[in-house]
């Protein structure tokens, strides 16, 4: 692979509390130079990070819905999901309601989806996190049944505010559980090259990968 076909798997970020308008200037600046496929900012960011990059191509508006919790109410987060689209996000990544998942309400969780996933315009990716981190084994195969029945383009494995490592076998658990029924975007504890190699063999199609180590994996394909 080309460094810019590793690029074009990876998206990068400015989405931490105290992320400002120059950290998306830097981030943009790496986008463009790289060619990472994705941008991700805080919501009220979208209008300001689809302005930068109008002209740059193969690098696209990313944004979390419901971030980082998933706790908030299906009303709010459909109201988030529309501002969003109006304001030119491109892939929005939403973080599945956990709290309700793991108090069993299957349907709520997926219903909520389905209502944010419905107001897509066909321009746009959607991934659903399910927080890996969060999860038990035994609930994993329900957390991927409900992604898959969202009609979610993408399962991404978490925020990245949970933390852990960078999950390699669990990943790989969850690639045999849906298969090619919907994408894996892992995010997440993923530092090296060897790991990056391990997810992309196990069949990882995204990751989300902090931009200094993103930068030193692309590298290495030089």
């Amino acid at each position: 692979m080309t460094p810019r076909e590793v690029a074009q798997m990876i998206d990068i970020s400015a989405v931490r509390t105290h992320h400002g308008l120059e950290d998306i200037k830097e981030i943009v600046a790496y986008a463009k130079e790289y060619s990472f496929i994705n941008v991700h900012v805080l919501p009220n960011w979208i209008s300001t990070l689809a302005a930068m990059i109008k002209d740059v191509p193969d690098v696209y508006v990313g944004a979390p819905c419901g971030f980082p919790s998933g706790a908030h109410t299906t009303e709010t987060k459909l109201a988030e999901a529309r501002q969003m689209i109006a304001d030119g996000v491109e892939e929005m990544d939403i973080v599945m309601n956990v709290g309700r998942f793991k108090s069993g309400e299957y349907d709520y969780v997926l219903n909520e989806l389905k209502q944010i996933i419905a107001l897509k315009k066909d321009y746009m990716k959607t991934k659903v996190l399910i927080e890996l981190n969060c999860l038990t084994d035994e609930e994993l195969p329900k957390a991927c049944e409900i992604v898959m029945a969202s009609g979610a383009d993408f399962l991404k494995t978490g925020t990245g505010w949970v933390p852990g490592d960078a999950n390699i076998e669990r990943i790989r658990r969850i690639k045999s559980i849906v298969g090619n029924n919907v994408k894996i975007k892992a995010a997440g504890g993923i530092r090296t090259r060897q790991e990056f190699d391990q997810l992309l063999d196990i069949g990882v199609e995204r990751f989300g990968i902090n931009t200094k180590s993103a930068i030193e994996i692309i590298k290495t394909f030089e």
